[in-house]
């Protein structure tokens, strides 16, 4: 077969990085051609289908503020929704949900159906079509060929993968489907570096074969809520279950390490320092005698039960003795055993900020491939690359999100500036803006963006602006309002409170006290008790941690200033004390124009950036007398 396809953009792969590339280019006017070996697969879920949590549940809220479907897809595949982190302040909490995988992927599978300008090939990339550092398209196993003005790969675990469950050993990219090979020898051939990582996941077990009453329930929140602005509804429909391994599953693996292919050296890959596998939990943490294990159900009409905590690639056997000897899965039916798969990434360095490829037009990369770990991390990254890579074409600006912006904007600078040499995953520690960038203020920060590129309707825009004014009128009338000891609003309220109030405050103040549940409080406060759940959350929040916005808004503002700073070409030459022979190095190399400029060079941290600003002003302030004592 030699038909040839022409588009705006070539995405290959159709897991949730492609699809939310295609989405966002589509979206945009942009024609694109998606290429997959199966349309049964899309948006697929290899691992735990559950979205969302601490940090990836973030993502997932800037997503959807940019127009992305993530979110709205897990709304309506949801099994179970819960809050994650409560305990701690709500900046950063963590929505998650656990979801239908099959009803997932048929509902992105029916959205890029749906959208005229996408079009879905069934088909295997083997190569892309390069020439003079460019890529113009990628061609097909079965001869045919699809030219586009960019490529995007979103080839997730493809690339040379190789399966293992103990001495068996199979090339693929997960279960049942076929690696790749030829799109990492061409990526090669480009001058990119490639290395082995390795991810894996657990048995699946029959839920019909479990012992519930040695199973400690776990419900869902009471209401729940959705993830998406789409969404105004979701409801929990099923239970998730917890138990724990007994100290005699330690004795079990210890006794067959030999028989890991994590330890006996046959994968040379490097896994995940945060989702390991129980075999390397128990070298990891000698101490630990008991580890938890989540059951969690796959679907409502799949009997396939997640088995989140015993992730292995120990050999079957050994799996079901592990199984076993856990309270309430003594009696329980493998559907399929556990498995690690070792496979290819590029290192993120080799990108920009906006995904494209240093050093090769036309290119763009994204999700797994640039060696990051989960769903919602490979989500982020498909959209801003679909979007970028419209946007470039066009000649018109991309998309650039700094890490003070969203925890986008940090996913992608600790990509492309630091060498990471395990799979990256997504956790608020890594923002220093944290207090900023929570779930409830996505759409504040980010939904004009994504009106503005056209991923967005105006019109629920609007509506979203008209909820966050009100919210913004009802804090100042808080601010102001007077409540006194004797005010019979205070009197019924004192014994929810559980404080004395003994002089005249506002109710603003009353909520900032730490000595009361302010939640609590909050639902009998006249003007709050009468808005919704999330909006007057939003309200508590922001009122105890005023102090500390504030002050993270004005060092989000100087950040702003300092990106259209100016470096003096004599600091160039000179260098600035405080900084690596690196940083030096690359400064010297790429000679930015100003410190926006240099925050986008790769290997540029955020506290060299620092440093930079600071000898620029002490620079500056010296008229620029060009001598290294006075910079």
């Amino acid at each position: 077969m030699s038909v040839t396809r022409h588009a705006d953009l070539v995405v290959v792969g159709a897991g949730h990085a492609g699809c939310e590339a295609a989405l966002a280019a589509a979206r945009m006017g942009a024609n694109v051609v998606v290429v997959t070996l199966r349309r049964g697969t899309v948006a697929q879920m290899p691992c735990n289908p559950a979205m969302g949590g601490i940090g990836k549940g973030h993502l997932m809220a800037e997503i959807d503020a940019l127009g992305g479907a993530q979110a709205w897809a897990a709304d309506r595949a949801g099994l179970q929704f819960r809050m994650l982190n409560r305990s701690r302040g709500a900046a950063v909490w963590g929505p998650r949900a656990q979801c239908d995988k099959a009803r997932y992927s048929q509902l992105m599978l029916r959205l890029l159906e749906r959208i005229a300008n996408i079009e879905l090939v069934e088909g295997e990339a083997t190569g892309l079509m390069a020439g003079d550092a460019r890529v113009a398209g990628v061609q097909l196993a079965d001869g045919q060929r699809v030219i586009g003005r960019a490529v995007l790969l979103t080839t997730g675990t493809f690339l040379g993968g190789l399966l293992h469950t103990g001495a068996e050993r199979r090339e693929g990219g997960r279960f049942g489907e076929p690696a790749s090979y030829g799109l990492g020898k061409d990526l090669a051939r480009l001058g990119l570096e490639l290395r082995r990582y390795k991810t894996g996941t657990p048995p699946r077990l029959d839920r019909d074969s479990l012992d519930y009453s040695k199973l400690h329930e776990q419900l869902g929140d009471d209401p729940p809520r959705p993830f998406s602005w789409r969404t105004r509804e979701v409801r929990n429909r099923v239970s998730c279950w917890v138990t724990r391994t007994p100290p005699v599953v330690r004795t079990i693996i210890e006794a067959n390490l030999d028989r890991s292919p994590l330890f006996s050296g046959r994968i040379s890959g490097t896994g995940p320092r945060y989702c390991p596998s129980i075999e390397d939990k128990v070298v990891r943490f000698p101490d630990h005698d008991r580890h938890t294990v989540f059951l969690e159900p796959e679907g409502l009409t799949t009997p396939s039960m997640y088995v989140n905590g015993l992730s292995t690639s120990l050999p079957r056997d050994v799996q079901e003795e592990i199984v076993r000897a856990v309270p309430g899965l003594e009696r329980a039916r493998f559907l399929r055993y556990g498995y690690a798969v070792e496979y290819d990434v590029v290192p993120a360095v080799q990108v920009s900020r906006t995904l494209a490829v240093r050093d090769v037009d036309g290119l763009y990369l994204a999700g797994q491939l640039l060696g990051t770990s989960g769903y919602e991390e490979a989500a982020a990254q498909g959209l801003m690359a679909g979007v970028n890579a419209v946007q470039v074409g066009r000649g018109q600006e991309p998309l650039l999100l700094g890490r003070e912006e969203a925890y986008i904007g940090v996913l992608l600078d600790d990509l492309v500036t630091r060498d990471h040499r395990e799979p990256y995953r997504m956790m608020t520690s890594r923002a220093e803006h944290r207090l900023l960038l929570g779930v409830d203020s996505a759409r504040e920060r980010l939904m004009a963006l994504g009106v503005g590129l056209g991923l967005v309707p105006e019109a629920a825009f609007h509506v979203e602006r008209a909820r966050w004014e009100a919210r913004e009128r009802l804090e100042t009338r808080l601010d102001t309002a007077r409540v006194s000891p004797h005010h019979e609003s205070w009197t019924a309220l004192r014994e929810v409170a559980g404080v004395e109030l003994r002089r005249p405050t506002t109710w603003a103040a009353l909520l900032r006290r730490p000595d009361l549940d302010a939640e609590a409080v909050a639902r009998h406060v006249p003007g709050l008790a009468e808005v919704g759940d999330e909006d007057r959350q939003v309200i508590v929040s922001r009122l105890r941690y005023a102090g500390y916005l504030e002050r993270h808004e004005r060092e989000r503002e100087r950040m702003h200033r300092l990106r259209g700073r100016p470096i003096p070409e004599a600091l160039l030459e000179q260098g600035a004390p405080g900084l690596s022979r690196e940083v030096e190095e690359l400064l010297a190399r790429f000679r930015p124009r100003t410190l926006g400029e240099a925050e986008q060079l790769p290997g540029m941290t955020p506290a060299a950036i620092a440093i930079l600003a600071g000898r620029i002003a002490g620079f500056e302030r010296r008229g620029g007398d060009g001598a290294r004592a006075g910079v």
